[in-house]
């Protein structure tokens, strides 16, 4: 695999930076994520963060240790030097307390890549609290999501994830730069800065046209037909024609020859300024068929369509299925710890392979007997560790 051999210390919690280790895991690195006595809160978090955990914790290593009392911290520093890679998304300061700052760490071995998930880059933001709500909010995403005076965060971890990606592309830059210099570097990956990101081709909207983005649900779409349809027995289904010969695939097929004939929708450009005129008869005309019929004209005639699928539908998705685009995991907490789950994996390939799950998502402090072994304990002095609540 791409990083084997590459050793990553994770000191991470929720989303963004376990999701830095997850990307590097998938890749052969291996990854070590420091946990602390309780271990990940993320663990145990109920409603709609009860997946985080199993979700963004696979293909690593466990080791639970107290940073608080000094023989804890003192090994963890032992363990973090051992690095190519350090992984952290704690507040600023948080990790020079324990002699685990990028400063203290390059200066015993200059080579290592720091990689630190903040809420803000250096600045006037950079000592609030973030969460991926909070950016979204600020940041015009939940604005953009939201109807006219309703924001609305997006339906996922939308920043938290795609920061934790990002931070994962600068250590791989870094990398890079490394096998060329020698030395190492300090990245750093941050939610707002991340959102705006994602914000940007409305702000350059606003630079091209001088008018402001309306939300999405209120937007001129730049397509005559891209919209959801409620069919004849009562199911949505997204229907779109995005060209002309699109739009006339699409008339031939559901017999709309007097619309297609029609100059006040001639081009695509045509059919968006004519909306108003146009949606109210699309709909009714296609209230005639139910949803499974239209999704078999769309898909016969090449047309993009789209059911409209709730996550947990997606288990069975057969193209899914077929592909190996989900993979077993067993679920390490929880009421249902021990079952097995299938978990997406990241949707790319490497010389035809898709990045599998090697290790499942760790049980508490699994490898911490494994992990201080290897750092030149032995089993007595692991047990004396534990004993003393320095490890579990």
């Amino acid at each position: 695999m791409p990083l084997c051999g590459l050793r990553v210390v994770e000191f991470t919690h929720m989303v963004m930076g376990p999701t830095c280790g997850m990307v590097l895991a998938d890749m052969g690195a291996e990854v070590i994520k420091v946990e602390p006595i309780e271990g990940d809160r993320t663990r145990h978090l109920l409603g709609a963060g009860a997946g985080f955990f199993p979700m963004f914790n696979r293909n690593k290593k466990s080791i639970a240790i107290n940073l608080h009392h000094a023989e804890g911290a003192a090994v963890v520093r032992q363990l973090a030097q051992s690095a190519d890679v350090v992984l952290e998304n704690f507040k600023p300061d948080t990790m020079a307390k324990y002699g685990l700052d990028y400063g203290a760490l390059s200066q015993v071995n200059p080579k290592l890549i720091y990689v630190s998930h903040k809420g803000f880059l250096p600045g006037p933001y950079e000592h609030r609290t973030a969460l991926d709500e909070v950016v979204q909010m600020m940041g015009g995403l939940a604005y953009m999501t939201g109807r006219p005076g309703d924001p609305l965060r997006a339906g996922t971890s939308v920043n938290d994830i795609m920061g934790g990606m990002f931070g994962a592309i600068g250590a791989l830059g870094a990398l890079i730069q490394r096998g060329i210099t020698g030395r190492g570097q300090e990245v750093q990956s941050a939610l707002f800065e991340n959102n705006v990101f994602l914000v940007g081709q409305h702000m350059l909207q606003y630079a091209m046209t001088g008018q402001a983005a309306a939300p999405m649900p209120a937007r001129i779409s730049p397509w005559g037909v891209y919209d959801v349809f409620t069919a004849g027995d009562g199911e949505q289904i997204f229907l779109s024609a995005v060209s002309d010969a699109q739009w006339r695939t699409f008339c031939q097929v559901f017999e709309l020859n007097d619309l297609l004939a029609d100059p006040r929708y001639a081009s695509n450009n045509d059919r968006v300024r004519e909306r108003p005129s146009l949606m109210p008869v699309l709909r009714e005309r296609l209230a005639r068929y139910p949803a499974a019929q239209i999704a078999q004209m769309m898909e016969a005639n090449k047309l993009p369509y789209a059911p409209i699928r709730k996550p947990e539908e997606l288990f069975d998705d057969e193209h899914l299925l077929a592909t190996g685009g989900l993979a077993d995991i067993t679920l390490p907490d929880g009421a249902r710890a021990g079952q097995t789950s299938k978990a997406t994996l990241f949707p790319f390939t490497m010389d035809g392979q898709r990045l599998g799950v090697r290790l499942d998502p760790p049980k508490l402090g699994a490898h911490t007997n494994e992990l201080l072994n290897g750092l030149g304990l032995d089993d007595h002095q692991v047990q004396a560790l534990r004993q003393a609540g320095v490890v579990a």
